[in-house]
């Protein structure tokens, strides 16, 4: 059995509880209002710029050349195309890039993306390939999910859905679940136990992200 069928039930368990969150509920009805979302924007715009951070140091401990290449191109994608496309779709909830710059990370923001980075800077590329599949499986399989069921009439929610459901970002996801099983067959037990720890941590943030936005989180003191 590969290692990612190997983490499906639980990673199926958390999917189910982000569809079933409030916040993507309404999100997929087309029925969310619209400040919980702007809040997730700012939040994900920090975001992006750590996963950035943590696709090169994933790269500077890949050790082999095309592994180290494809962590190359992805912040290279991440920082020049996706951020720009952040950047527009922000622009239509009528957030500035001056705001997006100034967003201050929430609490489980900073714990997310933290998390990330030392991952990738302190451990093996194995863990930070573990730590980021999350993100991308999560979307993927959370807006596959939104969109069996129709998309929303409310055309910034179907432009999010039709992005992560669609065919350039599947085949992301799946180069990112067969990059985990190709590691995974390469380590120990021991290994594979660490990065499903890895992987349930990020993905257990993924959920916590859209409810942080969705209580519009902030620091208590």
């Amino acid at each position: 059995m590969a290692f990612t069928d190997e983490l499906e039930p639980e990673a199926d368990d958390i999917w189910t509880a982000i569809v079933e969150h409030p916040m993507v509920e309404r999100l997929g009805e087309g029925t969310l209002d619209e400040d919980p979302f702007r809040e997730w924007v700012r939040q994900d715009y920090y975001y992006l710029r750590e996963y950035g951070r943590t696709f090169a140091l994933a790269a500077s401990s890949a050790r082999r050349l095309d592994r180290m290449g494809t962590f190359a191109e992805l912040l290279h994608s991440t920082l020049n195309t996706e951020m720009d496309l952040h950047r527009s779709y922000a622009a239509e909830f009528g957030i500035s890039e001056d705001e997006l710059e100034a967003t201050d990370p929430s609490p489980t923001t900073r714990a997310y993306t933290d998390f990330l980075v030392r991952t990738a800077a302190v451990e093996t590329f194995g863990d930070a390939v573990a730590a980021v599949l999350p993100c991308m499986w999560g979307f993927n399989e959370t807006a596959r999910r939104l969109a069996a069921d129709g998309v929303p009439d409310h055309d910034q929610y179907a432009a999010w859905i039709e992005m992560y459901e669609g065919e350039e970002f599947t085949e992301l996801t799946d180069w990112c679940l067969d990059l985990m099983d190709e590691v995974a067959e390469e380590s120990t037990a021991a290994d594979r136990e660490r990065y499903r720890e890895r992987f349930l941590t990020s993905a257990r943030y993924e959920y916590r992200f859209w409810d942080a936005a969705w209580r519009r989180e902030s620091w208590e003191v």
